[in-house]
């Protein structure tokens, strides 16, 4: 549900709402800069999904969750790195997956309980 959410979140409506253009190319000192979405920067949309599934597996799977988080850091330096996002779009991308997460963890809580 978490990754379901940040997906939605980060590609269905932030991309859409913000068209902000990729990291220029000069920025970008080897190949795969070519190989970047033409689609809109911010947010990240893989940073978001990679920190979705990571705190929503801690909580309840510590170990697991630990481990996933140093993939999941590791993408979102990887989504710099490549050229396709700026920091800023990590970070935003980041807070989409938290708060994914915590929706997540805290929806099944509010709906009514069926006997």
């Amino acid at each position: 549900m978490a990754l379901t959410v940040a997906q939605l979140v980060s590609n269905g409506v932030c991309k859409q709402l913000v068209d902000r253009r990729r990291p220029p190319k000069e920025w970008i000192d080897h190949d795969e800069v070519e190989e970047r979405p033409d689609s809109s920067s911010f947010p990240s949309g893989h940073t978001a999904a990679a920190i979705a599934f990571t705190a929503a597996t801690a909580p309840a799977w510590p170990l697991v969750g630990a481990l996933c988080a140093v993939p999941a850091a590791l993408v979102a330096v990887e989504r710099v790195q490549s050229g396709a996002h700026y920091p800023t779009d990590v970070a935003a991308g980041a807070l989409i997956g938290l708060g994914a997460a915590w929706c997540a963890r805290r929806l099944p809580r509010l709906l009514p309980h069926r006997t």
